[in-house]
């Protein structure tokens, strides 16, 4: 993965074999999984954990959305940590012009909280444009950063100054699940997205999931994103189980689909 620090990536081949998945994880694949999972439309993130140049990064994930207009819309990512504020939100607005619907920021990789000031003109930015920010909250892997700057109470924070900004949660917290319902029940513009994750550790009591499971069929059933975060999980074996767990079926339609649709396909 380019020039990725080793210790960056060794707990993450050990817990998700991340590196022997990634080799595989090709265009051509990816629209076969798509295709075999019954999912036709998708959000395609670009992430900048280091070792890739973002700017890269956003014009492949610019070209695939253009060459696949029917399935895909895009989400950019930021170079981090910024070299200077201004410059990050000039990027917000490169994104933009690429006709990408987002832009994805992983702070902790590099030190930051979610509220760091200097990630602030790059929301703001954001939210003049109608981005929507995806945010890695919660658990990482990553032995070179601490998990303390992706709590949740950090990203109601950033809730409360921009009040118009849709959020995004990536992998929905954990292991403070029940402290980002709580920041989801104030702020209407959070979303829980459950990529990375299987689902159905989501339904089994005592994993710390017990809160969002008790809220997803109704509290935050608007609210909830289906992710697979591919080729870490496969897409057929995430769609399978949530179909498995019991949920009514309109809240497992804006779960798989009607949520996103609203959130990043705006026509």
């Amino acid at each position: 993965m380019g020039g990725t620090p080793a210790r960056l990536l060794e707990q993450y081949d050990r817990v998700l074999d991340l590196s022997a998945k990634s080799e595989n994880g090709t265009r051509h694949r990816l629209l076969t999984d798509l295709a075999d999972a019954g999912v036709s439309q998708a959000v395609l993130h670009a992430e900048y954990e280091g070792g890739f140049d973002a700017e890269q990064l956003n014009d492949a994930t610019a070209e695939m959305v253009e060459a696949h207009r029917d399935v895909f819309v895009g989400v950019g990512t930021l170079t981090m940590p910024p070299e200077r504020p201004t410059v990050a939100a000039r990027q917000v607005d490169a994104i933009h012009r690429m006709g990408l619907v987002g832009v994805n920021v992983q702070p902790a990789f590099f030190g930051l909280s979610i509220d760091d000031r200097r990630l602030y003109p790059s929301y703001a930015r954001a939210e003049e444009l109608g981005l929507v920010v995806a945010i890695h909250t919660g658990i990482n892997y990553s032995r070179m950063h601490p998990m303390r700057h992706e709590r949740p109470e950090l990203l109601d924070q950033v809730a409360c100054d921009f009040p118009d900004l849709q959020l995004v949660a990536c992998h929905a917290g954990w292991p403070w699940a029940a402290e980002l319902c709580a920041v989801a029940r104030r702020h209407p513009t959070v979303h829980l997205e459950f990529g990375g994750l299987a689902p159905k550790y989501i339904d089994r009591p005592g994993t710390g999931w017990d809160v969002v499971r008790s809220y997803l069929p109704s509290l935050l059933a608007g609210q909830v994103l289906f992710a697979s975060d591919w080729p870490v999980m496969p897409i057929q074996r995430v769609v399978r189980e949530w179909s498995d767990i019991d949920l009514p079926a309109t809240v497992t339609a804006a779960l798989m689909g009607e949520n996103a649709r609203r959130l990043f396909w705006k026509d």
